[in-house]
């Protein structure tokens, strides 16, 4: 049977934003992490009032943008939430697309390998949001472990597929330092990751 999923947003004509040429970003209901400061909380609530698509009525309506995908070597890109809790429907979107887009994940990774594993075939770059190697400092950040996160980034290094990687590294105010983003910028170039986004993230105190 082919999948629905709720869908909390679709964003046209995103330029190298998140992935190669015009994108389209398409965000999924539903996360596996609790991160004190989340982009996107509407992920996490009520599903109810978001609308629920096959992956043909996806396809239809990110379509519209197919000439400015393959000039630009754009695409869709499925972030959240978590894309990769729905391995299924995004396989389903690429066999209606075919090769000519890029499809791109915006992932924590802290799902199950076999996601991924299904995944990986399929998609052309991954944005990878660490939040940080170390699993102390993951866990009180994202009220989880980070042991997923470790799994699948072995996995992604034992298909050789690190150059298609982006690797996010933020620095959180009150979780991490400079110390701590420089250790997991080792630990991940020790698994041939070298594409690394680093930036910090601004938080309003109240």
């Amino acid at each position: 049977m082919k999948q629905r999923v709720k869908i909390i947003g679709i964003s046209r004509h995103r330029l190298s934003t998140d992935g190669d040429g015009v994108t389209t970003l398409v965000a999924f209901h539903g996360c596996p992490l609790n991160c004190r400061y989340c982009l996107n909380p509407q992920s996490l609530g009520d599903a109810g009032h978001f609308r629920e698509y096959s992956s043909e009525e996806l396809y239809a309506e990110t379509s519209i943008d197919e000439l400015y995908f393959i000039a630009t070597n754009g695409g869709v890109t499925f972030g959240g939430g978590e894309p990769c809790l729905r391995p299924q429907f995004i396989r389903e979107f690429r066999e209606l697309c075919g090769p000519s887009w890029q499809l791109n994940l915006e992932t924590s990774l802290n799902v199950p390998s076999a996601n991924v594993e299904a995944l990986l075939p399929v998609v052309n770059t991954l944005i990878i949001d660490i939040k940080d190697m170390n699993p102390a400092i993951y866990n009180s950040y994202t009220g989880q472990s980070n042991d997923l996160v470790l799994d699948n980034l072995r996995l992604i290094a034992d298909s050789g597929r690190q150059k298609d990687c982006i690797i996010r590294l933020p620095l959180i105010p009150d979780f991490n330092t400079e110390t701590d983003r420089t250790a997991s910028c080792s630990r991940l170039e020790a698994l041939g990751f070298n594409n690394f986004d680093l930036f910090t993230y601004q938080i309003r105190r109240h």
